[in-house]
């Protein structure tokens, strides 16, 4: 029974250890949020938010929502490994009214922190 017990505490021990030593994935982005300035009414606007993989684990996005549907969004959709990098590409399209802007962008994945949340602004002008 003395031996049972100390094999299960060494199995248990390695098991522990090599958890410990592996990290989930995990977001590093360059920018989180993205100021466009004064950009004309009804003219879209693009921007790439790059990130690296700083986890062990690959990463992957599952999902990338906005707050309207004046905001659009592409991401990388494979895997992203240990060290690598992918982008989120947001493509704003201000509607035809003159005002200040601020949007957010959603991101599901499996990292460390598995919501994550980017953010643009900016104002439209009238493009007369």
């Amino acid at each position: 029974m003395k031996k049972l017990i100390i094999l299960f505490s060494l199995i248990l021990g390695i098991a522990v250890t090599s958890k410990a030593q592996s990290t989930p994935a995990e977001f590093k982005f360059e920018k989180e949020i993205h100021n466009f300035g004064k950009i004309p009414s009804n003219k879209p606007s693009t921007v790439e938010f790059k990130f690296t993989n700083i986890g062990d684990t690959p990463l992957i996005i599952s999902n990338v929502e906005s707050t309207c549907g004046c905001t659009v969004s592409e991401y990388t959709k494979t895997p992203v490994k240990k060290g690598e990098t992918g982008v989120v590409k947001v493509t704003f399209t201000p509607t035809g009214t003159a005002l200040p802007f601020s949007k957010i962008i959603t991101l599901t994945s499996n990292s460390k922190t598995p919501t994550k949340v980017l953010y643009i602004k900016g104002e439209t002008v009238n493009s007369n």
